[in-house]
This record gives structure tokens, sequence and C-alpha cells, in this order.
């Protein structure tokens, strides 16, 4: 990882005036990376186009080809992807095209939730390396069935639960659970304050049948966070949220939208830790924050994106505060300049460099089914909860799911 982090800030340098004389066989620091495999891009949409623009920014796969059912997103998706490869893109005409050319080594998956299970039986059939993208599927059944899938499958499934990678967290975990600078964990509050979910073609994200509910769609990335942090099972959410603000009038061919703004999410876990969730969508700027406490210290893990005045990159802190047990500290947190705007703060860069790390045969910490499996578990409880207003014990639940057999994973 340091390598290239070393690689992406020298990139920066290779564009300034005072180095443009330098050619490609003089090139030591500079020289780009050849890639060794080639990846397919399914799903061109906002998130499709940041994992190829990813891609070519790693420089460890090329990215081959792309589809879409959607024309217009393949068209806008090769032209924006010209401004940072030029390597000609191959578009398939189909999903069987796209997932079995021999000519390429890895699927990416990245088209609306509730179409993932279904492109997934497809891409299964190649016998290649996927990454699937976040939430794994839209239901438990389907969850829970891509981890039975992964169990048999010869190559191997990424989650794309990329928060993981941010760098306050990268730092939060080292802290709280490598150094174990809180002493033990007890108590996790992590909060999202944050803008409208943005438009997408056919605005299939502002329908509970299609997103798989809010708690699911985007909290499912805070949920695998509290799970690590946690170091345990959960055993019983509680959650209260609904429709305050967005979408309350708005339909789309003849459908009103269902979708949550806020909830207020609390988790109780198998070793004694409790954990709570904040999320609002109806702020005008972004922000969220990990707040741990153990028994000999707290550790505040900040990011704030400012909306309104286009700051370019995040702004994220670590703070620990030790009292008597040691000394306190707060430090800004990055990445390279060019990784942090690449996509997500830098979070998808890194979990590009686990996917590769994976085909290359080595041990990553990227997610895997069963944990986005467990990350569903909680958003789907806590929608259970919001819906009936009673706390969900979680044994009970999977059992009433017919997911008995997941209870020990």
């Amino acid at each position: 990882m340091k390598q290239e982090i070393k690689k992406a800030r020298l990139r920066f340098f290779e564009s300034s005036a005072g180095q443009q004389h330098i050619t490609e066989a003089d090139k030591y620091l500079y020289r780009q990376p050849v890639p060794i495999y080639k990846i397919v891009v399914i799903g061109t949409g906002t998130i499709g186009q940041e994992h190829m623009r990813v891609a070519a920014l790693l420089g460890r796969a090329q990215v081959h080809g792309i589809y879409d059912t959607q024309t217009h997103s393949m068209d806008v998706a090769e032209a924006n992807f010209k401004q940072c490869s030029d390597v000609p893109l191959v578009r398939y005409e189909n999903l069987e095209s796209a997932c079995n050319d021999s000519a390429t080594d890895a699927l990416f998956i990245c088209t609306p939730n509730h179409t993932h299970f279904d492109i997934l039986q497809v891409a299964i059939k190649s016998g290649k390396p996927i990454f699937l993208e976040k939430p794994m599927a839209t239901d438990l059944q389907d969850a829970a069935a891509t981890v039975a899938i992964d169990d048999a499958y010869p190559s191997f499934i990424q989650i794309g639960l990329q928060y993981r990678y941010k760098a306050q967290y990268i730092e939060a975990f080292y802290e709280a659970l490598s150094r174990q600078s809180l002493g033990e964990v007890k108590t996790i509050a992590v909060s999202e304050y944050r803008p409208p979910f943005l438009d997408k073609v056919g605005q299939w994200n502002k329908f509970n049948a299609n997103s798989g509910g809010t708690l699911v769609e985007k909290c499912c990335h805070y949920f695998d966070l509290i799970n690590l942090m946690a170091q345990a099972r959960p055993t019983r959410v509680y959650a209260s949220g609904g429709r305050a603000v967005n979408f309350t009038d708005f339909e789309y061919e003849g459908r009103a939208s269902d979708i949550d703004d806020h909830a207020f999410v609390v988790i109780d876990y198998a070793n004694g830790t409790r954990a709570n969730f904040t999320l609002n969508m109806f702020c005008p700027d972004f922000s969220e924050e990990m707040v741990v406490t153990g028994t000999q210290g707290r550790l505040v893990a900040t990011e704030v994106f400012n909306f309104h005045h286009q700051q370019q990159g995040s702004k994220a802190t670590v703070a620990i505060e030790s009292g008597e047990h040691g000394a306190s500290k707060k430090t800004d947190v990055t990445y390279a300049a060019l990784i942090e705007q690449s996509g997500h703060h830098g979070a998808t860069y890194y979990e590009h460099s686990a996917f590769m790390d994976q085909l290359e045969g080595l041990s990553v910490d990227a997610a895997t089914c069963r944990q986005g499996l467990w990350s569903m578990i909680v958003a789907s409880a806590a929608q259970a909860s919001m819906a009936s207003g009673q706390a969900v014990d979680i044994k009970q639940f999977m059992m009433a799911n017919n997911l008995a057999d997941y209870l020990e994973m």
C-alpha cells in the first residue's frame, strides 16, 4: 500500500512543466505500472464510472470493456474514460458476452441494487473473480444465497463495502483494535448527516423495492464499520425513523417514493458492546463521525465535506483522548490528493488494491460475502424495528427469515 501511495504522489509531479521533457525510456519514479489483468465493468452509472477511473489510476488492471442496458450511460462512461485512459473499450451487446469474454480476468458488478442477484447468477457461470457492489442484495434471502454461492465458488466474490478503507477508519481500527489505545471497547456511536439521495436512471433509488430500503442501501457501510469495531455478533436492534422532508411528494411514473430520510438505531452485541447509529439525509452538507469509548479512553474519527463551497477533498481527523492512561492526540488523516479525489475519499482506490491483491492470491481485509450479509442483517432488523415500533431479537429475526444456519457465522 505504501508503494502505491508514493507512486500516486509522484504522478502529480509528472504533469508539472519541469518534468514533461522526461521520455518514457528515462522514467523510473514516474513509470506507469503495466496492467496485468483485464476487467469488465457491468453498470456504467455513477459508481461504475468511479471504478473505471480508479482502475486507471491504480494501474494494476486495464478496463477492457463495459456493459449497461442504457446505451446513453455507456456513451457517457466511454467519453469520460478517455480523460484518464487512451485504451479503447469493448462495448458488449449483452450480459452473457460481457461475462464470458475469454480475454478478461474479472467482473465488476456496479448496477442498481435490485439487479445484483440476477446479474450474479449469470456472472458466476464465468468462474471469474467478481466484485459485487453494495448492498450485495436487496433482501436477506438473496444475500444468504449469495453467501452460499461464494462458499462453493471456485474463485472469490468481494463486496463493495469500501468505507472500511477511508483514512479515518483505517486509523480508528488501528488505534482501537491493534494498539488497543482505548482499552476494552464498550460503546460505539456513528452518525452521518448528508443531503438527499441523488438522481439515478429511472429514479430507482427512491423506492424501497429497488434499493432494499435506506438503511440497507446507504447504511450497510456504517453497520459494517460498527460490526468490525464491535468484534462480535449483534443480538438486539431497536430503531426509530421515517420520512420527514425528502421526496414526501415525489412520484415517478405513477409510483410514490417510500424511502426513509432519517433514523436512530441502537445495537446490542454478544460481548456486551453497545452501539448507536444516527442518519439524517436532509442536511445541506456532508459529515460523518465515529466515537468509540473504551475502559481507558475515547476515539473520535470525523469527516467533513462541504458541497456548498466546492471544497476539494474531505477533511478527516482522528482524536484519541486517553486521560491518565496515556498521551492524547488529534491528527489530520488523508491520502495523496490524486487518491482522495478519485472516489469516496480514497476508499475505492484501496478497495481496488485489495481486489488486485486477491487476484494475486494474497490475503486481504476486503469485505467478504459473510460480512456483507451481517451488515444487511443489522440494517434489515433496524427497518423491521422501525416498522413495528418494537426491538428486534436477532436470533428470532434470523429464524423467522430462514437464516438459522447463519447464526454462528
